[in-house]
């Protein structure tokens, strides 16, 4: 079993966030691959279903970004799947918007979702599927940026959440290069 992970926040006046991509990946992918319903476990809400053959549960922390950890661990720990199977979907700064990177390991880049998932699971030994919006271009900027909405320009935001159900079965299976040569060929005409 694999754990996926949306990094966001709990607030429903934060859905439409930059923040909150993670949480718009999950769901893009539990509404293509026909998970169950989400329901409210180990401190955030949670899908199941199964990717080319691969059973998934899907977590979305309702703990807040900070504490993302606290819902983390607890989904591991029942399901005992190790950190080498969880993937953490999260908005990154220093993609530009509508790129998409899948690596394993690696530092928080100053990410508090990711730090904390550190934190908890005591490695940084899990995947990140880093879904790019953009550096505002100033430090004093970044705060604003991604707690603020996406913009009607964003046009690529749809498009990459179809991208990012479309590649799922290739995560799941294990082949984090052929989903990012896929995702770049199903995006690139949209940004």
């Amino acid at each position: 079993m694999l754990l996926w992970v949306g990094l966001g926040n709990p607030e429903p006046s934060q859905a439409r966030h930059r923040h909150n991509i993670g949480f718009m990946a999950l769901d893009a992918i539990a509404r293509r691959h026909g998970f169950s319903p989400w329901r409210s476990r180990y401190k955030g809400l949670v899908a199941e279903g199964s990717i080319a053959g691969v059973k998934v549960l899907a977590l979305k922390p309702q703990t807040y970004m900070n504490g993302s950890g606290d819902s983390v661990q607890p989904a591991a720990g029942f399901h005992k799947i190790p950190p080498s199977d969880i993937w953490a979907f999260h908005d990154e700064l220093d993609l530009a918007p509508g790129k998409v990177r899948v690596k394993r390991g690696g530092g928080a880049a100053g990410h508090n979702g990711l730090r904390d998932m550190q934190r908890a699971l005591g490695t940084p030994d899990f995947w990140r599927v880093r879904l790019g919006i953009g550096h505002p271009g100033h430090k004093d900027r970044v705060t604003g940026h991604v707690l603020g909405n996406f913009a009607k320009v964003d046009t690529w935001l749809e498009p990459l959440l179809d991208a990012v159900a479309d590649i799922a079965p290739l995560l799941a299976t294990g082949k984090p290069e052929e989903a990012m040569t896929r995702i770049a060929l199903l995006t690139q005409e949209t940004r």
